[in-house]
């Protein structure tokens, strides 16, 4: 995914006001207005997999969320859109009825947070937004790596990470879900062998 940064300044109320009648997804990282482009198809192919792969183990739809804003802190409030996240019965509760998806600092954080890592986009996914979604409290964070061939999955412990690393044959392993009936290699391929 190519990122533009639109060089305007605004704070968080602005970001939540903010309109431009197109169909763009913006991320705010630290004051500055980010526009989310399309995503390669690769990763469109992992993302949409790995949501009908956790539909059949049993999460509902209404657990699993694409184009979800999260809230995080930051040295200024930073907002981000993941590719996929599982929520809580807790935060689905908070969720309802709201005109915009979007989690706020005083709702629950998602249980899990899905990123499919970019093309020129690593920095943000393994230093950035795994240090924010640490602050925020989110239990796991998944980093899959089209590019380097690895599924990281981080879990939360003593308010930092721990990371585990998967590759190739080896089967994905979950506090939330377990040991996985799915290697890293199926993942990256999208389900396609």
């Amino acid at each position: 995914m190519t990122t533009t940064i639109v060089r305007q300044k605004m704070t968080y109320e602005d970001f939540l006001n903010y309109e431009d009648d197109s169909d763009y997804l913006y991320e705010l990282e630290d004051g500055e207005l980010i526009q989310m482009a399309s995503e390669s198809e690769i990763n469109l192919q992992i993302g949409m997999f790995l949501l009908s792969y956790l539909f059949r183990l049993g999460f509902s739809a209404g657990a699993l969320r694409r184009d979800v804003e999260i809230v995080v802190p930051c040295k200024e409030v930073n907002v981000r859109i993941p590719d996929l996240i599982v929520r809580s019965k807790e935060l689905s509760e908070r969720m309802k009825g709201q005109k915009r998806s979007l989690i706020t600092l005083d709702m629950p954080p998602p249980a899990l947070v899905v990123e499919v890592v970019s093309p020129n986009q690593a920095k943000r996914d393994y230093e950035d937004k795994r240090s924010e979604y640490c602050a925020r409290g989110i239990p796991e964070y998944w980093i899959i790596d089209p590019i380097l061939q690895k599924v990281t999955v981080l879990y939360l412990k003593d308010d930092s990470y721990q990371e585990q690393i998967f590759k190739e044959d080896q089967p994905i392993v979950s506090l939330l879900l377990g040991k996985l009936e799915l290697t890293a290699k199926e993942l990256l391929k999208g389900g396609e062998e």
